[in-house]
């Protein structure tokens, strides 16, 4: 415990968890954004890269709901994407002021390497913890995440 970023002498230990939650996130996020920086991707692009990855073709609003942000957050990643020959659009059939987003080949063709990038950053970030600890702490996340999502309903 003493290597940790913040001191655990607070009796506030709720607080002390959300932040080593928070700080272990994004430790996690800058880690695998530098490193997805070779491929020529950000980690913002991941929810994309997973909606789209077997050949799915969403829009813009099926992708913000996806990813949990507001469709101009959605929209400007989307263009960059475009921009960077990530992704295609072409009209929805369904609804003319629609159109549908799938992943360009050259996409496609990231989706393993990036996958071993943030595998490799798990490994790393878990390093040391036996099997138990680990689907305890997915457990316990999951709870965390859950107990959230709740809260923002109400």
């Amino acid at each position: 415990m003493k290597n940790l970023p913040i001191r655990l002498e607070s009796r506030e230990t709720e607080f002390v968890a959300s932040k080593l939650i928070s700080q272990a996130a994004r430790a996690l996020a800058r880690l695998s954004d530098a490193r997805l920086k070779g491929l020529g991707l950000a980690i913002g692009q991941l929810p994309v890269f997973v909606a789209l990855k077997d050949g799915a073709q969403l829009s813009q609003k099926e992708l913000a709901r996806i990813a949990g942000v507001e469709q101009p957050s959605m929209a400007q990643l989307l263009a960059r994407m475009e921009r960077d020959g990530l992704i295609h659009r072409e009209p929805d059939p369904a609804d003319g002021r629609s159109s549908l987003i799938s992943l360009s080949e050259s996409a496609t063709a990231l989706l393993a390497p990036a996958r071993e990038i943030l595998f490799q950053g798990n490994r790393e970030a878990l390093a040391g913890f036996e099997p138990a600890e680990i689907d305890q702490l997915v457990s316990l996340l999951g709870r965390v995440i859950a107990n959230v999502m709740s809260g923002e309903a109400a």
